[in-house]
């Protein structure tokens, strides 16, 4: 069989990317719905706040306004926190942890911690709610609850409450919640839901410590 010409090669590849081309417009075509979705980023590997924090990111260059609550990570400065403080007039962030649960030793205070950063949660979804897709008087198009998977995964807050309240956010109301080990019931309530795979880690690997720039 005599080999193909590259014009022919082209030809073909042309005509496969035509038909995927319509595929995919066929399949969009039917796509008109609009809601606020629940996102849950978990699994074992890096990049769950990670890819929250770069849909923060894109929600404020589309000129949305932005919630963030920190559960763990109170404590430690991040890269993250520095770079949305030049963003004031669009983000809140309240970072209300006291660190993992190994550095505080202390489970009363993590669970009192937990509490009151659910509280602030709750305050923040409320604030939301009126006139469905009406932005007027709404403080944010986005929250992000970072590491709530976290105080779920240690029975900290009741699940039931947590996994009602975010079913029943309000209308356009985006909340993206990260964290390993995100409890069934979350992941059964959420919208989009994605795993992150650890595949190399050059903290067990290699023993390189927590970098900056890269861990915070």
């Amino acid at each position: 069989m005599a080999e193909m010409s590259e014009e022919d090669i082209n030809a073909r590849a042309n005509e496969k990317a035509r038909k995927r081309k319509a595929a995919r417009d066929k399949m969009l075509a039917d796509k008109t719905k609009e809601k606020g979705l629940l996102i849950v980023h978990t699994g074992k590997g890096k990049g769950k706040s990670t890819a929250a924090f770069g849909l923060v990111f894109r929600a404020l260059g589309n000129g949305m306004r932005v919630g963030i609550v920190q559960y763990v990570k109170g404590k430690w400065e991040t890269g993250e926190r520095t770079a949305l403080d030049k963003f004031s007039d669009q983000v809140t962030i309240k970072a209300m942890g006291e660190g993992f649960t190994w550095d505080t030793q202390d489970r009363a205070r993590d669970i009192a911690a937990a509490k009151a950063a659910w509280e602030k949660s709750k305050e923040m979804i409320e604030a939301c709610r009126g006139p469905a897709n009406s932005k007027e008087g709404r403080p944010y198009d986005m929250i992000v609850l970072d590491e709530l998977n976290i105080v779920l995964r240690y029975d900290y807050l009741p699940l039931e409450e947590v996994v009602a309240v975010l079913d029943n956010r309000p209308e356009m109301l985006h909340i993206v919640v990260t964290g390993r080990n995100a409890k069934p019931e979350l992941i059964e309530a959420a919208d989009l839901v994605t795993e992150m795979t650890q595949v190399k880690h050059p903290f067990r690997e290699q023993g390189v410590k927590a970098q900056v720039g890269i861990e915070f």
